[in-house]
């Protein structure tokens, strides 16, 4: 058996993603991604196409890429000063990095829900319906209102919270504020939503609330999660993709992945021999 270290050397001579990397009908496509802080490289050559209506996983050691790679379809990363992303991303076969896109847009196109809940500092009406206003997506009230209880129970939330809508959305229980979260993003009618550990600040309980809901929300999204919780992504995900220092080791069906991995580096780490 190699140990940890002797496996990472073998990444430096040349590597090769194994398993499902490319689709047939791929809602997003990523290809020879590099991502770049200053000069410190952080993505390596990364391709892997999200197919539509997918759960993917995306696991590895803490410090792997996952979560900065997870930026990079959403351009997240736009925000981070010295940050350059190199390749092409593309939705729907339209290049997200191209010049003139609508960053604003692209953002409700592909919604993202981070680490820690952070809903706004408004009532748990204008937290949801936030997004519709600004985007247009509503004309009325009435239209509002149907958008507002329409996300809340896609989210799981509304038999919680329908009779105090207009209390603060920062008065709910970590839980509670992470389906909020949930619910803000799909108001504005996305096709992708990114997730990046959205249950590490959560309890148990909770935890398998937000899971229960990725499962159903699958149905009408593409949903890509970070997760730190190699179990989580047994759980929810269709897919799962392995990051290791930055590339992209394998990724393959789920249930492959956890008991026939193909890469070394893999089964290294679900076996918890290192990571």
């Amino acid at each position: 058996m190699k140990l940890a270290s002797e496996q990472t050397l073998e990444l430096d001579e040349g590597h090769v993603t194994v398993g499902q990397s490319f689709s047939d009908d791929p809602k997003m496509t990523m290809r020879n991604i590099n991502v770049f802080y200053a000069e410190k490289q952080a993505i390596y050559d990364v391709s892997i196409d999200i197919t539509k209506n997918e759960v993917i996983a995306m696991i590895g050691p803490s410090g792997c890429g996952k979560s900065t790679f997870l930026r990079t379809l959403n351009r997240m990363n736009d925000t981070v000063d010295g940050c350059r992303v190199e390749g092409d991303i593309c939705m729907d076969g339209e290049n997200l990095y191209a010049p003139n896109l609508d960053v604003v847009e692209l953002r409700a196109r592909v919604g993202m829900v981070f680490q820690k809940p952070n809903p706004f500092p408004k009532s748990i009406r204008d937290n949801v319906t936030y997004g519709p206003k600004i985007h247009g997506l509503a004309d009325t009230r009435v239209d509002l209102d149907e958008i507002l209880e329409k996300s809340l129970r896609k989210a799981g939330l509304w038999e919680e919270v329908k009779d105090r809508l207009d209390q603060p959305g920062t008065g709910l229980s970590g839980g509670q504020q992470q389906r909020l979260c949930i619910a803000r993003a799909i108001a504005v009618s996305p096709e992708v939503i990114l997730m990046d550990e959205p249950c590490s600040a959560l309890d148990p309980i909770a935890t398998a609330k937000i899971e229960e809901l990725i499962e159903e929300l699958s149905q009408n999204f593409t949903i890509a999660i970070v997760t730190h919780s190699m179990q989580q992504a047994a759980r929810v995900s269709h897919r799962t993709a392995y990051f290791h220092l930055g590339k992209l080791i394998e990724v393959n069906p789920t249930e492959q992945v956890f008991t026939m991995p193909q890469h070394q580096l893999t089964e290294a780490y679900i076996t918890g021999r290192f990571g």
